[in-house]
């Protein structure tokens, strides 16, 4: 037999304590570039790479919405992410920062990289979360507010990029 891998769940706040965090993150007054990538990260909860490595390019504002080609996910799929009005007004106000840029997170230290894995974790650190939150985290914690709401569960799998575990229904749907 083949022994199985402990899951480890990212750590995340409470549900409860969500908006205080929200309102830490609007409120925080440090790198500001740093700022708007969590607060758009708790509106589309994606993956972290898939943030960072964000390229104007992939973006269409005319249709609301942030193409993510398979090249850069996770499950080797395309992924089309809605963009709210919220998120819209964070890239305008991202793109004053990078516009210029190829990527909405470029890196401060290198014209060609991108913002480091630790940039938005010590923003987090820095607002007192350090072992209580972490950036995948806000993908659980939207699937567990978007869930409790009663938002149908099949869009949310989808909206968080997770592959149909049913080859099935997953060639189906």
């Amino acid at each position: 037999m083949i022994p199985s891998r402990a899951v480890v769940n990212q750590k995340r706040v409470d549900v409860s304590d969500f908006p205080k965090l929200l309102n830490g993150i609007n409120n925080y007054n440090g790198n500001q570039l740093h700022k708007l990538a969590l607060r758009l990260m708790a509106l589309v909860f994606v993956r972290h790479d898939e943030l960072r490595y964000a390229e104007w390019s992939e973006f269409d504002f005319n249709k609301n919405e942030w193409l993510i080609p398979a090249s850069k996910m996770k499950m080797n799929a395309p992924h089309k992410v809605p963009l709210s009005t919220q998120a819209i007004t964070i890239l305008a106000e991202i793109k004053n920062h990078t516009g210029q840029h190829q990527y909405l997170f470029a890196s401060e230290q290198s014209s060609d990289g991108v913002m480091s894995e630790a940039a938005m974790l010590s923003v987090l650190y820095d607002l007192g979360y350090k072992g209580k939150q972490t950036v995948h985290g806000f993908r659980g914690l939207a699937s567990t507010i978007l869930n409790e709401q009663g938002y149908n569960p099949d869009h949310i799998e989808s909206q968080l990029a997770h592959k149909v575990p049913n080859t099935t229904r997953g060639a189906y749907n």
